[in-house]
């Protein structure tokens, strides 16, 4: 790969992610403080990811695959999501925001997968190049956060009672709007299945894979991974919320420690995974997810605010031993054929299904605990949340067999 388009690359996953990262990390804080949105309404709101999650494989299968370019295809959606990101901007209320926010996502998770593609599409050797590109995006999160908070002064106190969260959108709609005409500069990706050639459904939902649910292991593994994203969605959908009632200063930025702390944590798993194996490594995931939630329960913005940004920094262990740790499983079980299908199979799982079933929980929770428009119980609300993820966490531990991942391993290496 030459040094122009390593930059390309670079910049593509840089706007990439900071068109994402300039809203929704604040979007729980806007809908409750500015469109006085409930949990229930929230809970629609950020399950609109998982719709999108759901349809991405459509639009990728049927259409990135078989007509047109990648890169062409991402420039199109993300100038349409600028457009739609203009239109949230402007909304005044609920009901006029939620369909905008539902159109955009359905646009925006498809093109998580169409830059990947963009990407390995000029590598020789992906597992030693990605990261390096890959590692553009978590920056471009961090500094949309970091420009909210220290630059813009958007999520302060005084700057949520005054409706400036609402900019949010407008940041994330120019940088959209970047990384649509930027798009069309990128280098060719053409489709990869020929014209006239047959794809069955089962192909593109990725449905082969289901075979792999016969493996005890991965079948628990798989229900693990859908239970997961019921604390997880709480993170997502209540954590800037959460640091904004305490009155924790700079909460936007201050949540970007977890990405930072996301990109050392993924550095040290390989090392991790090679020592202590697949069981450990995932059962100090969830684990992690139970101790940030218990931290968030009895910390404050005060004396205590050590706590909050301890959990925080927890984000790291919680996603990368978690969800990459599957990844790397799920690979290893599911062999050459059926590889890419396997990792649909647990993307539609996890940020589809799981995280549906616990964008609805959290709203439920929320609603249960809330004390008046500007306050909720959080204690509560984070000890339920904790309290998922242990209960997980035991059953994991209690019905995966490590022994039979071991056995297995040894007979691959001698055959």
């Amino acid at each position: 790969m030459n040094f122009s388009t390593r930059i390309k690359l670079s910049l593509m996953m840089f706007f990439e992610f900071f068109s994402w990262g300039s809203w929704y990390v604040t979007l729980g804080t806007f809908l409750g403080k500015n469109l006085q949105a409930d949990g229930a309404q929230t809970a629609a709101v950020f399950s609109t990811q998982s719709f999108g999650a759901i349809i991405a494989p459509f639009i990728i299968g049927m259409i990135a695959d078989r007509f047109f370019n990648a890169e062409k295809i991402l420039g199109f959606l993300h100038l349409a999501g600028a457009l739609l990101m203009l239109q949230m901007y402007y909304a005044a209320d609920f009901g006029s925001f939620y369909p905008y926010v539902f159109a955009y996502m359905i646009m925006f998770m498809p093109t998580l997968a169409l830059v990947n593609s963009v990407s390995f599409n000029q590598m020789l050797n992906p597992e030693k190049e990605f990261s390096s590109i890959r590692i553009w995006g978590t920056i471009g999160w961090i500094v949309a956060g970091l420009c909210i908070s220290f630059l813009f002064h958007w999520d302060s106190a005084e700057g949520v009672s005054q409706g400036l969260l609402r900019n949010t959108f407008m940041m994330g709609g120019i940088s959209s709007l970047i990384l649509g005409l930027f798009s069309f500069t990128l280098p060719k990706t053409p489709p990869t299945i020929a014209k006239g050639e047959k794809v069955a459904f089962s192909d593109v939902m990725g449905l082969d894979a289901l075979k792999l649910l016969n493996d005890r292991n991965f079948l628990i593994f798989f229900i693990s991974s859908i239970l997961i994203c019921i604390p997880l969605a709480f993170y997502y959908q209540s954590a800037n919320l959460f640091l904004s009632e305490l009155g924790m200063e700079n909460p936007t930025g201050k949540m970007t420690i977890g990405q930072i702390s996301e990109v050392l944590f993924l550095l040290l798993l390989p090392v991790f995974f090679t020592k202590f194996g697949f069981k450990k490594t995932i059962l100090v995931g969830m684990i992690a997810w139970a101790l940030r939630y218990a931290l968030f329960a009895f910390g404050n913005a005060n004396e205590l605010s050590v706590m909050l940004v301890v959990g925080i920094a927890l984000h790291g262990i919680c996603y990368d031993f978690f969800f990459v740790s599957g990844q790397i499983y799920t690979n290893s079980k599911a062999g050459e054929k059926y590889k890419s299908a396997a990792q649909g199979l647990i993307t539609l799982a996890t940020y589809g299904a799981g995280m549906l079933i616990g964008f609805w929980v959290a709203g439920l929770v929320s609603d249960a605990y809330q004390l008046s428009d500007t306050s909720h119980d959080w204690q509560k609300i984070w000890l339920v949340a904790a309290g998922i993820a242990a209960v997980v966490a035991i059953l994991f531990v209690l019905t995966f067999d490590q022994r039979k991942e071991e056995e297995s391993r040894q007979v691959k290496e001698h055959v």
